[in-house]
């Protein structure tokens, strides 16, 4: 999907389960490319540039992946005051913190904090000559990959909850 077409494609929420889908399978292969370049900079042996680039690309895959599924604070904010309510309680309920907020350093570290024994492994992995940086390279994959997936099925899940009718006035 070219660069353009992309951002104006993902200006809404994705409005059926089939849409969402789509998005999700969007974002997983953008997710795995970045996965691998986060991987490629592991390869290097000079320890803490791994840690730089994990951090890099997730404060731009993140918002992207929120983009996709229109749920940045932007797009959030030009829903219907109903639809607004649904995601901000979605959100609270699933215990997002990176959906519809600025991505900051600091969140992504929280976030990197959660799969801080890979990135810890990864780091002592580097002082072993080459067996090491194939660990290290193998590990920064993975938490890239769990980090994002986790964040990719709650976008996910708010969503689908979006793409259900709207309720009656009473």
């Amino acid at each position: 999907m070219a660069e353009s077409a992309q951002a104006t494609e993902w200006e809404l929420v994705p409005d059926s389960d089939g849409r969402i889908e789509a998005v999700a399978r969007e974002c997983r292969r953008l997710v795995t490319k970045r996965a691998l370049l986060g991987a490629g900079v592991a390869l290097v042996p000079v320890p803490g540039i791994d840690w730089v680039t994990d951090v890099g690309i997730l404060m731009k895959l993140i918002p992207e992946i929120n983009r996709a599924f229109g749920l940045t604070e932007e797009q959030i904010e030009r829903l219907a005051p109903d639809r607004k309510v649904v995601v901000y309680k979605a959100i609270s309920a699933g215990g997002s913190m990176l959906i519809g907020r600025l991505v900051t350093r600091e969140l992504v570290m929280t976030m990197l904090r959660l799969v801080g024994v890979r990135l810890t492994a990864q780091q002592a992995a580097k002082v072993v000559p080459i067996a090491g940086q194939a660990i290290s390279a193998a590990l920064t994959y993975s938490a890239l990959k769990y980090v994002c997936e986790q964040h990719i099925r709650q976008c996910m899940a708010v969503a689908r909850l979006l793409a259900l009718p709207a309720p009656a006035a009473a």
